[in-house]
């Protein structure tokens, strides 16, 4: 869902440490586009991905071995839009004792796009999810911007609702409680890239140490089989840094990411046989903070049906993510 964008810059104590991670072990079922992971009460481990109806998998350990399960709302979504039997980009998260799981209902390269919400009080494998349908933040042709790639972040009393891909890239809508529908009124335009296509998408929101570090995918994400961008120019993961979920961010080298002046920091880019990853999250695990995501192993091929399941632990003693 998305087009090229030039390699942002990086501050240069990180480059060598972002470029030389290997993604963790995976065994299993490892396919994934989009993944999203929780760790359940139980210890185990599930992962949601884009198609199939939001594909789950889960697994004792995050290398696995992962075990497919089946779509976790297999009727699909009550949203009136087209994309409403495939679902796209799943954000999973426990808040308050109950279980939410944001998808995305569009088709590609359309504006037509809506943000659904389904819960669950413990069950989260198929057939345990209610849905809800949509929670309001909705987009047609002509808005600003493209209402998919949700992820649910709560500041104190307060749920909000990170989103969008490609127009003016991302925003940040508050929800109202419990959080299954927006609050009403504008939403915050929190990155944005002046050049080029404006890919970035599949924003996350992770608090940590008082700040909030918004990661999101830039460049080219899918199609690689058929026809590969300039080197640089695949999909990468970046991150922001704000003290507010609503901004100001900015990377690490002080510039703004929103005001034009294209910021952004290098999290996790090609690398080796690792390529064009992206598509992430941030999981708070036991062991540590863990980056995952898929990406393109070039041994495997290039193709969307190719993407694979990685992660890597994040090591924040610069004060910014470095995948270890």
């Amino acid at each position: 869902m998305q087009f090229s964008l030039p390699l942002l810059a990086l501050a240069s104590s990180l480059l060598p440490a972002a470029l030389a991670a290997t993604p963790g072990a995976c065994t299993g079922a490892c396919w994934t586009h989009d993944p999203s992971i929780i760790r359940a009460a139980s210890g185990t481990y599930y992962r949601f991905s884009t198609g199939t109806k939001l594909l789950t998998m889960s697994a004792p350990a995050l290398s696995g071995p992962w075990t497919q399960l089946g779509s976790a709302l297999p009727a699909g979504s009550s949203i009136a839009l087209t994309g409403a039997d495939d679902l796209w980009a799943p954000d999973v998260s426990l808040i308050d004792g109950t279980y939410y799981l944001l998808y995305s209902v569009s088709t590609f390269g359309s504006q037509a796009s809506a943000i659904g919400v389904a819960t669950s009080a413990g069950e989260l494998g198929p057939g345990g999810w209610t849905d809800h349908g949509s929670t309001g933040i909705e987009s047609e042709a002509g808005d600003a911007f493209n209402a998919i790639d949700g992820n649910m972040v709560v500041d104190g009393n307060t749920a909000y609702v990170a989103y969008g891909s490609f127009w003016a890239d991302i925003f940040v809508a508050p929800m109202v409680a419990p959080p299954l529908s927006a609050a009403g009124g504008d939403a915050v335009n929190v990155a944005f890239n002046a050049t080029g296509s404006q890919a970035l998408e599949g924003p996350f929101v992770f608090p940590k140490d008082g700040a909030y570090f918004l990661f999101f995918s830039s460049g080219v994400c899918c199609g690689l089989d058929a026809t590969r961008p300039a080197a640089g120019e695949e999909y990468k993961i970046m991150v922001c840094k704000a003290s507010a979920v609503t901004g100001p961010y900015t990377d690490a080298e002080g510039r703004s990411c929103v005001d034009g002046s294209n910021g952004g920091t290098l999290v996790l880019g090609s690398g080796g046989t690792t390529y064009a990853p992206g598509g992430q999250g941030v999981l708070a695990d036991e062991g540590g903070d863990v980056l995952y995501y898929h990406y393109v192993d070039t041994d495997v091929g290039y193709a969307d049906g190719d993407k694979l399941f990685g992660w890597n632990l994040l090591d924040w003693s610069s004060g910014w993510p470095v995948p270890v």
